[in-house]
């Protein structure tokens, strides 16, 4: 919430704690609340300045003005995080906090990854707000509701749900909300794929903040009536407010054990001056104690263990009771879901090479198919996953498949709606493993990998994927050496091109793999069981795709 231009920036004062000022507040952005305490003897007062989410700057606004400040004064400036975040490492001359409480951990930890050296990593929450479902009432009846709450995976397999999404890169909200998503399938057969697919389904109405995606929902006050979303991550805080301020298009909460809350976490800064100390040990320890309850119920928002400070029986649209989230995951591991959401929201220009050598006609134990049979259904399926303008180009290889050439073109550079509308499906369906061809795996990819460089395209994820089940068989091919040393030229780190290698059953070499992925800044995956090749597969899409 509060993505608005600084150029509307405000000085208030808040007055009387009434909610509706506060919930007027909380959806304000720029705004500059200033508490000045200056007694008999005060010659020099010590200014705080707080930077602060929207949601919570009412809340520390109304408990600094509570504060006794003898010769001090602290002003409280809302910020959005990601903003405020990019502002602390740029060091641009902008009078920098003393004080900063974003409205997440993730925000913290953005920061510092920026480089804003002073920025901790973490800091004591003050208070909270569950990451839920959004979902519009008149689905969330369909569902069951209000006899029982659906759960996050039955809202999302719902007849008619158009779900939407706070972009993850740049909204904590969105970014929580994968590990929802990613929960939600984990009972499918294929999960990773499940979660590819469940993306690119998010990822059609991905847009900057919840009030965008609140402004789409059907018979919205201040909709476009294009592409109305139905269900979408939000906060409870957010969810409360819009249901305050637009009765016509109420919204249901859906809760998730498995998606951390927002924690509002205070991060005291470099740089604070004997001066100012005590009047941020008093403001903290008040936001921590009594007072800062009472201010953080009347916004909406809980207190940081998840208990409920205020009694929403006026909303029964969300849960009055306390609410126990899993922690935050480390920074790896969102960064890593945060690498998946990019891969699926890029359009890429990929070349895909696939081992037709005899080896793959090897019959897979427990199945009535080979390894060409379920390697290729692995492909079909990920056509469907692929965005549709991704640029896509198939090639088999062997030995000798063309004339002297290890391999041949099955698909043609092309979009890959393109290939779906012209039967690329049909056509990998008749693709048969040569006989008695030996794998000729270094010419193929070196001579793929020189097309993709040639090739290149700008704002785009540019890819090879090559997926065998051995090791390199043609005697008369490059050397190891000879391959790596290829691939090293060919570098670009302003034009990037990752070699995904796949390897299919036992036979696979991880460390060949290993090696030739690794001269790219790709990397290998293998599916020892060639019957979870389609999982290896998509996993192996999605944990390179944002890298």
């Amino acid at each position: 919430m509060g993505r608005h231009s600084p150029d509307g920036r405000r000085r208030l004062l808040v007055p009387a704690l009434a909610i509706g000022l506060v919930l007027v507040l909380g959806g304000a952005a720029w705004v500059t609340v200033s508490v000045v305490g200056r007694k008999p003897g005060c010659d020099q007062p010590a200014n705080v300045l707080v930077t602060a989410s929207s949601d919570i700057a009412p809340a520390l606004s109304l408990v600094a003005r509570g504060l006794d400040l003898a010769c001090g004064s602290v002003e409280v400036q809302t910020r959005e995080a990601t903003q405020a975040a990019e502002r602390l490492a740029m060091s641009d001359g902008s009078p920098r906090p003393q004080v900063w409480v974003p409205d997440s951990t993730l925000a913290l930890r953005r920061a510092h990854q920026l480089g804003a050296a002073d920025v901790p990593e973490s800091g004591a929450s003050v208070a909270s707000s569950p990451v839920v479902l959004g979902v519009a009432a008149d689905v969330a009846k369909g569902l069951g509701w209000p006899d029982r709450t659906p759960t996050w995976a039955e809202v999302l397999a719902g007849p008619g749900v158009v779900p939407g999404m706070p972009d993850p890169a740049h909204d904590a909200v969105g970014a929580l909300a994968l590990l929802g998503l990613r929960d939600s399938v984990k009972a499918a057969p294929e999960p990773s794929a499940a979660y590819v697919a469940l993306l690119r389904r998010f990822s059609v109405n991905a847009l900057g903040a919840e009030t965008d995606l609140i402004a789409r929902l059907p018979g919205s006050s201040d909709g476009s009536g294009t592409a109305a979303v139905t269900a979408f991550p939000a906060s409870e805080n957010s969810l409360l407010r819009h249901n305050i301020e637009d009765t016509s298009s109420p919204l249901v909460a859906v809760y998730s054990t498995a998606v951390p809350t927002l924690d509002y976490p205070f991060a005291e800064l470099g740089g604070i001056t004997p001066k100012q100390r005590p009047i941020i040990d008093a403001l903290r320890e008040a936001l921590l104690g009594g007072p800062g309850a009472d201010a953080i119920a009347k916004t909406g928002l809980r207190a940081a263990g998840g208990q409920a400070l205020r009694d929403h029986t006026d909303d029964p649209r969300v849960a009055p009771t306390g609410f126990k989230a899993t922690n935050l995951p480390p920074a790896t591991t969102v960064d890593e879901l945060l690498n998946q959401w990019a891969g699926v929201n890029l359009s890429a220009r990929v070349q895909v090479l696939l081992d037709v050598s005899g080896s793959m006609n090897a019959q897979v134990p427990g199945t009535s198919l080979n390894r060409m049979q379920l390697t290729v259904e692995a492909t079909q399926k990920a056509l469907h996953l692929f965005k549709p303008a991704t640029q896509l180009r198939m090639l088999a290889f062997s030995t000798k498949l063309d004339g002297d050439k290890d391999y041949r073109e099955i698909l043609p550079m092309a979009p890959v709606a393109q290939h779906l509308a012209g039967g690329a499906l049909d056509k990998l369906a008749q693709l048969k493993a040569t006989a008695d061809g030996g794998t000729g795996l270094y010419d193929s990819v070196l001579d793929t990998y020189r097309t993709a460089r040639r090739e290149w395209e700008p704002g785009r994820l540019n890819l090879v994927i090559v997926m065998t089940d051995g090791r390199n068989e043609d005697p008369h091919s490059i050397s190891r050496p000879d391959l790596l040393a290829e691939l090293a030229e060919l570098q670009d780190p302003r034009r990037p091109i990752p070699l995904i290698g796949v390897g299919v059953g036992p036979d696979a070499d991880k460390p060949e793999l290993d090696q030739i992925t690794a001269a790219t800044g790709g990397q290998a995956f293998v599916a020892p069981d060639p019957t979870k090749i389609t999982d290896v597969f998509f996993g192996a899409l999605s944990r390179i795709a944002g890298g």
